[in-house]
């Protein structure tokens, strides 16, 4: 008898797989989708593993399989124990991101009644009781989550249960419906050859009844044997009836042909040839190609990592481009990553320019159905490249010969919630370890983690140095070399003693102004939403907070109302103070809204444009404020950090930036590394075009190590006083963090909750003797009270803080990131 390990979809966080025997006749293949009884319910699962042996002696039987192949790669379910190993997540979570899109399906609990409701009134019942009974009879069936929102009542548990012990109710289990499946669309065959559609087509014209399907015969033969039924009803306007002719006389059939709904069919990308290097690019892609050499000879050794360190438009791309092409030269295919789902269309663009029909995109922007038809063409091969934020690692690409992760040092390639809370970073090299590809992480402020590696000998250097710009020329194309944009940092202390008090320095003002009379286009950088950061009384100094959150609410001018930005409660701006009564309220602090405003009243002349996630809720809203500015339909473009990651807009000469200061001061490791990584990659928006560039950088810390560095472009120099103070105080790269956060409705509990955590913690490290490891806390978190719940954090430090934690069980409440890339 054989025997599966398989990680079970139940709503309980298990870190195992659970052992199942198959049936006699019944064979199952790693990586296939089954159902499985799990208790008394019938729960989805997936194949991680067939053995001989059980790894436990009682097994309950494999009820049937849900497809009749396997829907995870082989290198998947590998990956997936990894990612629950490393991440101490549970197994089904760590399977979940690799499965189609719409796959997990919750269980349901379905009530029927045993009696009439004509009964009810006749039996001795409970008031609740015969509430329930009455509900549940008064139906065929009723779905007792349901049930719950319908009734509110305490004790709903209860009261079914002995409804059910008294048979007066059945209780089943079942699967709620697939969330998705193909697009299945009408469409009309001919069966008949050309001629004889013809002949028919000419008899039937002779009647005035038989002209429309006459026609219908026409149109078929012209536009081929295959046309959607609405396509041919639009062209012919054919009646039902005048079809069921033509289908009893054996001319056409009806038949349901599947449709893939592709995000791109709408789009048209002219293909481009590939431009010629310059001298670094081509040592970089020839290092690139011999990796790509040995991988598809499969020469065996460890996985090949390239970290490629090139300034902002040094043409980090057109390396990626043309590694691609020999990736696909040599039968292999590739991922691309980017850090946000801005950046996902010019992308797109690039590579779908060199790779026509070949490109595939997986983003959550996505309907449901683009998501699961292109996760099914992914996974039979038919793109050479799929395109796509942090999830899109784990497309199930196959033949996987390259992985490319664009501006590799973003944050947001660090899942937050739910768990698994992975790094891509991590998973890709995971990935590349298993499949055998290369993977090429690009930046122009790279990770120091990452540069760290790259320094000693991690990970194969590879740089950049120089800005490139591509030109036309008769025997193709070439590129000139063009300079990094002067930076020019204002001090916002001396402009308050001058008497400015407007949010433009006179520098920026300046240039603003020089800017918009060139005809040049403007980028104006603030990292923060909103019109104010918060609203004051100027007689008691009361702050509008959230009712769920320990933070004060933002003034969105657009909507006339305060918002939370956690969980985005909002409520009307109050005309008058709700202590004290008074009228006089005062807007403190600025966000990409009242920089909008102040633009627009110092250049009324100008054209605005903002992006942010207020003006992007929408889908396409990216590529289309994107097209607008890049089709030079605005002078000035507003926004946050969305407009800071790998954009390139050629007409942009100036970029300003209003406030440094936003991240620099936050009680965080990382703060300044981010500053700097923010400063430098928008100072990168600016001079791509011939007419080259300038940045102003505002702030009241002219003088802080990461502004200075950034002014001077240095990366070298940020690296060497960063890695300084990490290596004094053990962060990463020097050392490894997990972080242990507690959330609960009652604040008492969860701080009893984190101390009582910290002893047990301290005594098991002490117990097995665990060296060199810091267990900080327990103090409140960043945001200590969050959605109505009062957190409070712990924090580990050493070489592998996972070590310790990994045999220990969690009381629900706690959450477990190892590796976080924020202490905030």
């Amino acid at each position: 008898m054989s025997f599966a390990e398989v990680a079970v979809n139940s709503t309980a966080p298990h870190r195992r797989a659970f052992t199942y025997s198959l049936p006699a006749g019944l064979a199952v293949a790693e990586g296939q989708a089954v159902y499985v009884p799990f208790g008394n319910r019938t729960l989805q699962g997936v194949v991680l593993e067939v053995t001989e042996q059980p790894s436990y002696p009682e097994t309950r039987d494999i009820i049937a399989p849900m497809d009749s192949r396997p829907l995870l790669l082989p290198h998947h379910t590998v990956l997936a124990r990894w990612l629950s190993d490393y991440y101490l997540a549970p197994l089904f979570d760590c399977v979940a991101p690799m499965l189609p899109p719409g796959f997990r399906r919750k269980p349901l609990t379905i009530l029927r009644s045993l009696v009439s409701a004509e009964e009810v009134p006749s039996l001795e019942l409970t008031p609740r009781r015969r509430e329930v009974l009455e509900q549940v009879a008064g139906r065929r069936q009723v779905e007792l989550e349901e049930l719950r929102k319908e009734l509110k009542l305490r004790g709903l548990s209860a009261a079914v249960e002995e409804l059910v012990r008294r048979e007066l109710v059945e209780r089943t289990y079942e699967l709620a419906r697939p969330k998705v499946k193909p697009k299945l669309v009408p469409h009309v065959r001919l069966l008949v050859k050309p001629r004889e559609a013809r002949k028919q087509a000419k008899e039937l014209g002779a009647s005035v009844r038989g002209r429309r399907p006459a026609a219908a015969l026409t149109a078929l033969v012209e536009e081929g044997p295959l046309m959607p039924l609405s396509q041919l009803r639009a062209r012919t306007r054919i009646t039902s009836a005048g079809l069921e002719g033509l289908v009893d006389r054996g001319l056409v059939a009806l038949e349901e042909v599947e449709v893939e709904r592709d995000p791109l069919a709408a789009r048209s990308y002219p293909p481009r040839e590939s431009p010629a290097l310059t001298a670094a690019q081509q040592a970089a892609y020839e290092e690139i190609a011999q990796a790509l050499k040995h991988s598809a000879a499969d020469d065996g050794g460890p996985p090949s990592v390239f970290l490629l360190h090139g300034v902002t438009g040094s043409g980090k791309t057109e390396v990626y481009l043309q590694a691609l092409e020999k990736a696909v030269a040599l039968g292999k295919r590739g991922i691309v990553l980017v850090p946000e789902i801005s950046l996902t269309p010019q992308t797109v663009r690039r590579f779908a320019e060199r790779f026509p029909g070949r490109v595939a995109v997986m983003h959550s922007g996505l309907s449901l159905g683009e998501q699961f038809d292109q996760w099914r063409g992914i996974r039979d091969g038919h793109y050479a490249v799929v395109v796509g934020p942090r999830s899109a690692i784990f497309a199930p690409q196959p033949d996987l010969g390259l992985i490319v992760m664009d501006e590799e040092h973003e944050w947001t390639y660090k899942q937050q919630d739910p768990a698994p809370r992975y790094h891509a970073r991590r998973v890709a090299e995971k990935l590349a370890e298993q499949t055998g590809a290369v993977l090429v992480l690009g930046s122009a402020t790279p990770d120091l983690e990452s540069y760290y590696r790259a320094s000693s000998g991690g990970y194969r250097l590879l740089e950049l140095r120089e800005r490139v710009q591509p030109l036309a020329s008769g025997d193709g194309r070439s590129c000139v070399v063009r300079p990094l944009p002067e930076v020019e940092v204002v001090d916002l202390r001396q402009e308050l003693k001058a008497g400015n008090r407007s949010i433009f320095s006179r520098s920026l003002a300046q240039a603003l102004a020089e800017a918009l009379a060139a005809d040049e286009q403007v980028i104006l950088f603030l990292n923060r939403r909103g019109a104010a950061s918060f609203v004051q009384c100027r007689d008691c100094g009361h702050v509008p907070t959230c009712s769920r959150c320990a933070v004060s609410l933002t003034y969105h001018a657009s909507e006339g109302r305060l918002i939370c930005h956690h969980c985005h409660r909002g409520r009307r701006l109050p005309d008058r103070c709700r202590q004290c009564g008074s009228p006089r309220i005062r807007f403190m602090g600025i966000g990409t809204e009242k920089v909008e405003q102040e633009a627009a009243r110092a250049f009324p002349q100008a054209r605005l444009l903002r992006w942010d996630r207020d003006v992007t809720r929408h889908r396409g809203a990216h590529e289309r404020i994107l097209a607008r500015f890049l089709a030079k339909e605005a002078d000035i473009l507003i926004g946050t950090q969305m407009i800071a990651k790998g954009l390139d807009m050629p007409s942009v000469t100036l970029v300003g930036v209003i406030s440094a200061d936003v991240s620099l001061n936050l009680p965080d490791y990382r703060s300044g590394e981010r500053t700097f990584q923010l400063l430098e990659q928008v100072a990168g928006r600016a001079g791509r075009g011939p007419l080259g560039g300038r940045v102003i950088i505002q702030t009241y810390t002219p003088h802080h190590w990461a502004i200075q560095a950034a002014a001077r472009h240095d990366y070298a120099g940020f690296y060497e006083h960063e890695a300084m103070l990490r290596r004094r105080l053990g962060y990463p790269p020097f050392g490894r963090l997990a972080r242990l956060i507690f959330a609960h409705t009652n604040p008492l509990y969860a701080q009893e909750q984190a101390f009582r955590l910290v002893k047990t913690l301290r005594r098991e490290r002490d117990v097995q003797g665990i060296p060199h490891l810091d267990i900080l806390g327990p103090a409140p978190s960043f945001v200590p009270k969050m959605r109505g719940r009062h957190r409070w954090q712990i924090l580990l430090r050493g070489d592998d803080p996972a070590e310790l934690l990994r045999e220990l069980s969690f009381p629900q409440g706690w959450t477990i990131d190892i590796d976080p890339v924020s202490l905030l």
